[in-house]
C-alpha cells in the first residue's frame, strides 16, 4: 500500500512540474504544428476556360507545388472579363491566408485603364512568383481560304468590317496585338470576344468564326492538320513551327509577350508567401514543366515576389500609353 501511494505521490509532483515549467521551454516547432502552413486544400484560381493552354500549364504546375507542400492545390476555372473576373474576385472577397492564390494574366494590367474598377491590378494583391509566358499566334480552320495573313488582311481591306477573329477578351494581349496590327495595316477588323481558349477553338472549327488569335492552346489542332497558323508574335519564330513567319517578317512592328504568374489577395503574411514561392519555384524547375512548356513552346519566367511586383508596376504604367494610342482607354 506505501509503495502505491509513492509511485502517485511522484505522478502527481511530475505533473505539477510541468505545469510550473515555463511555456518557453516546450520547443516552438511543437507549439506551431497544430497550425502549420498548409494544413488543407489550397484553391488556385484559373481566369480560363478548362482545356486551354493556361489552364493545361497550370493544372501541372499545381500537381507539381502541392507535392512540396502536402496539400492538394485545386485549381477553379472560373473565366469572365478577358481572364480579370477571377483574380478581382480573389482579391475582394477571399482572406489572404494562403488557402485561396490566382493565375494573374497580363491583361489585368490593362483592363483598369480600358474599365472603372473598384480594384486595383497592384495594391490589392500579393505577388508570389513569376511563372511563363505566352507565344502568340494567329489561326484559321484548314479548309479557311486565306492561306496566308496577308491573304486575310487583303480581304479586310476590301470588306472592312466584315472579317472577323476572335480572341481571348477585350483588352487581352491576343486582343491589342490585332489591333496594332490592324491600326499598321490601315484596315477594320470585327472582334469577336471570347472566354478563352477553348471556346475560340470550338467556334473556328464550328465555322463559327473565320480565324483566332490566342496563346497556343492551338498547338494540337495545327499539329492535327485541323487549322492553319498563319503568323506568331514572338521577336523570332517558334522552334516548333519554324516556317510560320513573325508579324515582323511581314512587315509589322508587333512583338507581344505576355508574362504570367501567382498572386494572392493583399496583406498576405510573408512566411506563407515565401512557403509557396518555393513550392512553385520548385515545381518551375521540375523536368516535368519543362516538359510541359516545350508543348505549348513557353519558356520559363520565374521572378519572385519582389522583383514580379516591380516588374507589374512598371508595366501598368506602361502600359496606359498603349491603351490611350488604340483610342481604348476609358473615358
Amino acid at each position: 500500500m506505501k509503495k502505491h501511494l509513492t509511485r502517485r505521490a511522484l505522478l502527481c509532483a511530475a505533473a505539477s512540474a510541468l505545469a510550473a515549467a515555463p511555456l518557453m521551454s516546450v520547443p516552438a516547432t511543437a507549439l506551431a504544428q497544430s497550425g502549420a502552413y498548409p494544413n488543407r486544400p489550397i484553391s488556385m484560381i484559373v481566369p480560363w476556360p478548362a482545356g486551354g493552354s493556361t489552364d493545361r500549364h497550370m493544372r501541372t504546375l499545381a500537381e507539381l507545388a502541392s507535392k512540396e507542400l502536402g496539400q492538394p492545390i485545386i485549381v477553379e476555372n472560373k473565366p469572365g472579363a478577358g481572364g480579370t473576373l477571377g483574380p478581382s474576385t480573389m482579391a475582394m472577397q477571399a482572406k489572404p491566408d494562403g488557402y485561396t492564390i490566382s493565375q494573374f494574366p497580363l491583361g489585368m494590367l490593362r483592363y483598369p485603364h480600358m474599365n472603372k474598377t473598384n480594384w486595383h491590378p497592384i495594391n490589392d494583391f500579393t505577388f508570389i512568383i513569376g511563372v511563363s509566358g505566352y507565344t502568340f499566334g494567329f489561326v484559321v480552320k484548314a479548309d479557311s481560304p486565306y492561306k496566308t495573313f496577308q491573304e486575310y488582311i487583303d480581304a479586310a481591306r476590301k470588306s472592312p468590317g466584315t472579317v472577323d477573329y476572335g480572341s481571348t477578351g477585350t483588352g487581352t494581349s491576343p486582343h491589342l496585338i490585332l489591333e496594332e496590327i490592324s491600326a499598321e495595316a490601315k484596315v477594320q477588323l470585327n472582334h469577336i470576344p471570347f472566354r478563352g481558349n477553348a471556346d475560340i477553338m470550338q467556334a473556328i472549327l464550328g465555322g463559327h468564326v473565320q480565324a483566332g488569335s490566342d496563346a497556343t492552346g492551338w498547338d494540337k489542332f495545327v499539329d492535327a492538320g485541323q487549322m492553319r497558323l498563319l503568323v506568331t508574335f514572338g521577336e523570332n519564330r517558334t522552334k516548333r513551327w519554324p516556317d510560320v513567319p513573325t508579324a515582323k517578317d511581314l512587315g509589322y512592328n508587333v512583338v507581344s509577350q505576355s508574362p504570367y504568374g501567382l498572386v494572392g489577395p493583399k496583406g498576405m503574411d510573408p512566411a506563407i508567401v515565401k512557403t509557396l514561392h518555393d513550392a512553385f519555384k520548385k515545381a518551375i524547375e521540375n523536368p516535368r514543366n519543362i516538359e510541359v512548356l516545350g508543348q505549348l513552346n513557353q519558356e520559363s519566367w520565374y521572378r519572385n515576389g519582389a522583383d514580379y511586383k516591380a516588374w507589374a508596376e512598371e508595366t501598368y504604367n506602361k502600359d496606359k500609353e498603349l491603351i490611350t494610342r488604340l483610342g481604348l482607354a476609358a473615358k
